[in-house]
């Protein structure tokens, strides 16, 4: 596994060695890199060949490019919860402790049991698992253990990151995207023309090409302190991982290293620019031939830098192999450092650059193999059409350079062939956005490859994912024509590399075997982010729960002092029950939502959205948006109401409240508000821009406690001194000396009050209303308890019963529509089709024994065509049997139906009747005085 390179003979290579002063260890060795060594160039420093396993064929693999497109040497680095698999060795920068794992072996990366996979590698073609491993579920499960064992990347942590990341957001004049020559002059020039410039670069260290290739360096300082002075900032180990409207890119930085410990581990930017500058570069591409991923099989480029970055020679005796130019100066570095370069092999025909070579060189050459067992022995090659043998163990390889053009691409700008240099380039785009340098193409031009191949099976285009020449031979005639199909048949092009080596020469194969050029293959899209990033930066400060930012209630911690069990509501968590001792969720429920049909219960309400409209001009506002009455109101008086989109579909629900002459307050679901706000905002600003009327959002100002049960009116005349409001009715009054107003309103179908606070203030009113509703029997109640009633009394829910594809006709509240019409969605109700009789119509399901299974298909007996389907199921809360509301096929004519509700994944079928959606006290006389 390991060689010994030789070292480097100059004075300058010789100091850096002397400078070796981390440690590290790979698979439990101890090594030592220099400071600024990537892990690749400290493995190689050390005479590391092997440093992984390929992921299907656990052939040996080794280190192939130098930076973010290296498809081989995949480690795990660090440890416990810092543990970061599948990172790129030629990515992470070596620190002292470094902990780093071979992936994909057993027992050891030297003697690995799934190389015998390589063996049956004949029978693992393209598309294996789609013809293999199908039947049913089970099957699969039992298949599945196997296949992600012998195939695959590293292993996720189980354990918590201790680290955080965090999001920050940043706007500049420029955004320069990469910072070679081209990239430093770019900003330069700008941030002496008085611009704030952004620049950024995902190495260590700015100058790309400068670093291994010489030229000035002064110029890298220059533009950093032009940068800087002009008020700009300049990011090292950043990413721009995607590239969206309007300007806005998303960066992700590396504050420290994968695996190592630190305050904190990677930000997120959101940067707008005004305008960006891709100096991207371009990366090289390997060539096809047999056996062409033997560890110690490289590509031109990465080479020199190995040698003239970290002043590491990853071989003895070299072979280059080219169809360009730039790697005579591969050759060149190689022979300064004191490595023998045995030949370079020149597919082209001739070549004037071949003069300044201290070499053998031999034209129309080409690699045809090699030999090795874990590392590269020989190289056989065809020059001018004969056979030729090359002992060496480094083979620098260059098919040409391809532009990094992902994020012109991802901003929606066109790409362009060159055929000079066999690859796409930036076209037309409508963004701010311009490439330079290789992003632009700026490259030599290269001769287009196209080898024959005597081994496909073994010559490698997706080094990642073992894609052969054969794999997309073997796709093209099953009839996967579209390379998008041939993606993702083939796993081609996904992985950590996402194709950044394997795309072109998987499209020159493709377009070989179709006959047409490469533009005419066509290209997969590049989709954000092309390099990786870690789900811990996007979380960033929101990880733990879940990624998504997390709204408390104000009355949070009462509840918490309840014990409740959680539920996520949008971005709300709300109590889901408050189970007792012994208590299961079910049971919990069903003890509150009992207290609520025979005593009284209390829930927080709170995230309902509430809307003050207000103006002179208010009523006719909510006549546009609410498909109900509203200008008649009284004041002190509400009603229910609903609101439709422009294509007559029921969208959201709610009350509206006339709170005085010119004042009203809109309710409507949780899960809705910002959606209800959009709708007011283009109803006033787009439709009635001339309606004098204020709409202020105030869904987290005011806390809300619902109180519901036979002794509700008691409870609350009990805390406010006075009569309670009739049904519908409004009322300010004090609970605890707090100012509260009082809606009464019913959900759960009980006599009940929507109690509203500031909700600053809010939690002695809770108080006072829980220390009274438990004093009579009752209790706290939670959504689990809220969803039972409901169901009982036929409320819908949106997103449940109102699913975006129903009218009120089918919910059954056409008889609440207005009939002069004038409402969002009035004139789409017209259409015939919506008024079909076999539409999917709102009614009630009854059994008698079992639960009915929510979200289950409703067929005449099992086997036959679906007619409908259950939205919302629950027991009966104080009698026997399970209840729901579906949504069935010309459901009104169909009471008394017999159906069954079958759900297949669950294997349960339940016979039901269909009956009146209405469970509980279907006259309404409950919660009326």
């Amino acid at each position: 596994m390991a060689a010994d390179p030789p070292e480097p003979d100059d004075a300058r290579h010789r100091e850096r060695e002397g400078a070796v002063s981390l440690n590290f260890t790979f698979d439990g060795v101890a090594m030592r890199a220099r400071p600024g060594d990537t892990l690749a160039a400290a493995l190689l420093r050390n005479g590391v060949r092997v440093v992984g396993r390929s992921f299907k064929y656990h052939r040996p693999r080794g280190v192939m490019s130098a930076g973010v497109e290296e498809p081989n040497a995949l480690v795990t680095v660090g440890t416990g919860g810092r543990t970061e698999p599948n990172t790129r060795a030629t990515d992470v920068f070596v620190y002292e402790g470094l902990v780093a794992r071979s992936q994909n072996r057993w027992p050891s990366l030297a003697f690995d049991a799934g190389a015998v996979l390589g063996l049956a590698a004949p029978v693992f073609a393209a598309g294996f698992y789609y013809k293999t491993f199908f039947g049913p579920p089970k099957r699969w499960m039992f298949y599945e253990r196997f296949i992600r064992r012998a195939a695959g990347m590293g292993n996720a942590p189980v354990e918590a990151d201790p680290d955080p990341s965090e999001h920050r957001a940043a706007f500049c004049e420029m955004l320069v995207v990469g910072s070679g020559p081209a990239g430093l002059k770019a900003a330069e020039a700008a941030a002496r023309a008085g611009h704030r410039v952004l620049l950024v670069e995902q190495d260590s260290e700015l100058g790309g090409s400068l670093l291994f290739d010489g030229g000035d360096r002064g110029c890298i300082a220059s533009a950093r302190d032009a940068v800087l002075a002009a008020g700009g900032r300049v990011l090292t180990r950043t990413t721009a991982s995607g590239l969206w409207d309007h300007g806005f890119v998303t960066l992700a930085e590396h504050i420290v290293e994968p695996g190592q410990a630190g305050p904190l581990s990677q930000r997120l930017w959101h940067v707008r620019a005004r305008r960006i500058v891709l100096a991207t570069g371009a990366m090289e591409r390997p060539l096809t031939f047999a056996d062409n991923d033997r560890p110690g099989i490289m590509l031109s480029r990465s080479v020199r830098t190995y040698v003239g970055r970290f002043g590491v020679v990853p071989g003895k005796r070299a072979v280059i192999a080219t169809s360009n130019d730039d790697a005579y100066a591969t050759a060149t570095a190689l022979a300064d450092a004191g490595c023998e370069v045995v030949a370079i092999l020149d597919s082209r025909t001739r070549a004037v650059i071949a003069e300044t070579a201290h070499c053998p060189v031999f034209f129309d050459a080409v690699p045809t193999g090699t030999t090795g067992r874990n590392s590269l022995a020989s190289v056989t090659a065809t020059v001018a059409g004969k056979p030729h043998r090359f002992d060496a163990d480094l083979l620098a390889m260059s098919g040409g350079f391809t532009p990094v053009v992902h994020l012109h691409s991802q901003g929606s700008g066109k790409l362009d062939w060159s055929a000079a240099i066999q690859a796409f380039v930036p076209g037309a785009t409508d963004q701010a956005l311009v490439a330079v340098g290789g992003a632009a193409g700026e490259i030599d031009a290269v001769a287009p490859a196209t080898p024959i191949l005597g081994t496909p099976k073994t010559s490698f285009i997706d080094f990642q994912n073992d894609v052969t020449a054969a794999d997309i031979d073997l796709a093209y005639a099953e009839g996967y024509r579209s390379v998008e199909h041939l993606k993702r048949y083939t796993t081609l092009g996904m992985g950590t590399d996402q194709g950044k080596t394997s795309n072109m020469a998987a499209l020159a194969r493709l377009a070989g075997a179709a006959g047409v050029d490469i533009p005419t293959a066509g290209l997969t899209r590049f989709r954000p982010p092309y390099t990786p990033l870690s789900l811990g930066a996007l979380a960033g400060p929101d990880g733990g729960g879940h990624a998504a930012p997390s709204r408390r209630l104000a009355l949070h911690d009462r509840h918490m002092a309840l014990a409740p069990l959680w539920q996520p509501l949008g971005l709300w968590h709300r109590p889901r029950a408050y189970p007792r001792a012994g208590e299961t969720l079910h049971d919990a429920a069903m003890r509150e939502a009992r207290a609520v049909r025979t005593t009284a219960g209390i829930v927080d309400v709170s995230t309902l959205a509430k809307f003050a409209v207000s103006g002179p001009d208010a009523a006719a506002l909510l006549e546009i948006v609410c498909a109900t009455g509203v200008a008649k109101l009284a004041v002190g008086r509400g009603r229910y109401t609903f609101m439709l989109r422009e294509d007559g579909m029921v969208m959201d629900d709610g009350t509206v409240w006339r709170t005085g002459e010119t004042t009203y307050l809109l309710t409507s679901s949780t899960g809705g508000a910002e959606r209800m706000e959009a709708h007011l905002s283009y109803a006033h600003r787009v439709l009635a821009p001339d309606l004098r009327v204020s709409v202020v959002m105030q869904q987290e100002q005011f806390a809300g406690i619902a109180l519901a049960g036979p002794l509700a009116r008691d409870v609350l005349e009990g805390l406010t001194g006075s009569p309670p409001p009739a049904h519908m009715g409004l009322a300010n009054a004090a609970i605890a000396g707090v100012p509260v107003v009082v809606l009464a309103a019913s959900y759960s179908g009980e006599r009940a009050f929507e109690v509203y606070a500031a909700g600053d203030v809010a939690g002695p009113v809770w108080d006072a209303l829980h220390d009274a509703v438990t004093a009579r029997g009752g209790c706290a109640y939670g959504l689990e308890a809220l969803e039972f009633l409901r169901i009982e009394k036929g409320h819908i829910v949106v997103g449940g019963e109102a699913d975006g594809r129903m009218t009120a006709h089918d919910l059954r509240l056409e008889k609440m529509l207005r009939k002069a019409g004038g409402y969002i969605g009035a004139s789409a109700l017209e259409r015939p089709a919506l008024a079909s009789p076999d539409r999917l119509q709102l009614v009630g399901l009854a059994s008698r024994g079992d639960g009915i299974p929510e979200g289950a298909m409703l067929v005449a007996s099992v086997g036959a065509k679906v007619e409908g389907h259950v939205t919302s199921a629950g027991p009966r809360v104080l009698e026997d049997g399970g209840i729901a509301l579906a949504l069935l096929r010309g459901g009104r004519a169909r009471l008394g139906e017999t159906l069954v509700a079958s759900s297949p994944t669950r294997g349960k079928y339940v016979t039901v009747t269909v009956v009146e959606p209405v469970f509980h006290d279907p006259k309404g006389a409950r919660y009326r005085d």
